[in-house]
């Protein structure tokens, strides 16, 4: 069992940058993959990036490469999501999730944070 809780949300301008964090529950941390999720109003839940248990490899939308970094501090029990050059139409609750395995942690992740809102303004 993984519990996560997400932070760092807020009101940014657009054009700016945020820094979302993770922080998740239990001693397996480092064994699971982990992933960044979105929800804009009306909209269905989108994937945002991904990183292996390790760190090693990283998935983004195409929509984010080039702008937005997963990252992950195992002994922190941690991951994060810097969003950088943000833009309105990526107004949206921001979850974290988790997932044993990297096959479908960008798809069907098993576990869920409660999510945090992140609103950028034009």
């Amino acid at each position: 069992q993984v519990q996560l809780v997400e932070s760092g949300g807020g009101l940014v301008q657009a054009g700016g940058s945020l820094r979302l964090s993770c922080a998740a529950s239990g001693r397996t941390f480092s064994s699971y993959a982990m992933g960044w999720f979105r929800q804009a109003p009306g909209k269905e839940r989108e994937f945002v990036a991904a990183i292996s248990w390790s760190g090693y490899s990283t998935y983004y939308a195409d929509s984010v490469k080039g702008r937005f970094t997963i990252s992950r501090d195992n002994a922190k029990n941690t991951v994060y999501l810097q969003m950088n050059s943000l833009k309105p139409e990526e107004t949206a609750v921001y979850y974290c999730a988790a997932d044993p395995r990297e096959s479908t942690i960008a798809t069907i992740p098993t576990y869920w944070g409660q999510g945090t809102q992140v609103t950028v303004s034009s």
